[in-house]
């Protein structure tokens, strides 16, 4: 979980835009986007701006590619922008949700684009600045929207949903075990005083556990505050729509690289990729035509992961799932 990440985690500052960013997993992602973005007229979409990383190694590395960027978070986008302003008119970042890809194409004029990157979970930003409300290590108000602007926080989630969907979505976000003795906690706790905080929610959770499942996974609260992460964001759903959306979006030879960060994403973009990459025709065909062959070439074997020395510089590169993928064919109907 988290995207650019901090090469020095001690210093406390907090100076905009500054260089101690490190995005996760950055060369393997540019050559495995290379082939694609090295000619003439290359568009390049960043999915996941957060802090700009990605983006301004892309623009470095292809200088004449043009970039259009996503973000759903106002904060990063004028953070990033104030960083990829001396790209000038090569960069244009966009207020979207990555599942919107189709809709921004389309308004900015661009039928095709050769390059995808999507940098998937929480930017070190939104982690970093306690009162978002997604760190469990700092106490926050319970919010964990990446748009702040719009949708329910975490404080509505656990102090409104029902106890079964609180429980589902423990178990389908988090995989966590132990989500109906949090979620009973949870239930007797909101009915004496609503939830507004995130030190009291990670007290409950360290209370409501058995001491044998506070022994291993870190935090106890890491999984129950995932899991609200994603419901809060719809992030899985707008997944589900987003990736398939940009395969859709490459031009032939074209290269998408996606970066997930727990076992959920992962599943979903191989799932996207392995279809596309299959042969769909049925069994006993003499020759298989062509809308049945596969639209996607596979770049990575299985997911790739980050090396020793990165994770050593970098924390949150540790559970960094790296998957890539090429259109070789238009779609025939």
């Amino acid at each position: 979980m988290g995207r650019e990440a901090h090469s020095n985690e001690g210093d406390g500052g907090r100076r905009e835009g500054e260089s101690r960013h490190v995005p996760v997993m950055l060369q393997r992602c540019l050559d495995l986007l290379a082939p694609a973005l090295e000619g003439p007229d290359a568009v390049v979409v960043d999915c996941t701006l957060g802090l700009g990383g990605h983006s301004e190694a892309l623009l470095a590395r292809f200088p004449d590619a043009r970039l259009v960027a996503l973000d759903r978070d106002k904060e990063a986008l004028r953070l990033s922008g104030e960083r990829l302003a001396p790209h000038g008119e090569r960069a244009t970042l966009v207020h979207a949700v990555y599942d919107e890809l189709p809709e921004v194409l389309h308004r900015l004029g661009i039928a095709r684009v050769q390059g995808v990157l999507f940098d998937l979970g929480v930017s070190s930003m939104q982690l970093d600045e306690a009162d978002r409300g997604f760190a469990y290590a700092q106490d926050a108000p319970l919010d964990m929207r990446m748009d702040q602007t719009t949708g329910v926080s975490a404080a509505e989630v656990l102090n409104t949903y029902p106890p079964g969907e609180l429980v589902r979505i423990l178990r389908a976000y988090g995989e966590e075990k132990q989500a109906k003795r949090i979620v009973s906690a949870i239930v007797r706790e909101r009915e004496k005083e609503p939830f507004s905080n995130s030190a009291r929610l990670v007290e409950l959770i360290r209370d409501a556990l058995p001491q044998a499942a506070k022994r291993t996974g870190g935090n106890p609260a890491k999984r129950t505050f995932q899991a609200l992460r994603i419901e809060v964001n719809g992030e899985l759903s707008v997944l589900e729509r987003a990736i398939p959306a940009a395969v859709k979006a490459l031009d032939v030879g074209g290269r998408i690289a996606v970066l997930s960060y727990h076992s959920l994403e992962d599943r979903l973009v191989k799932q996207v990729f392995a279809a596309g990459a299959a042969v769909t025709a049925p069994p006993g065909l003499p020759v298989v035509p062509e809308r049945y062959q596969p639209r996607l070439k596979l770049l990575t074997r299985g997911a790739e992961l980050p090396t020793e020395e990165e994770i050593a510089e970098n924390r949150r590169a540790a559970p960094a799932r790296l998957r890539g993928a090429q259109r070789i064919r238009e779609d025939v109907e």
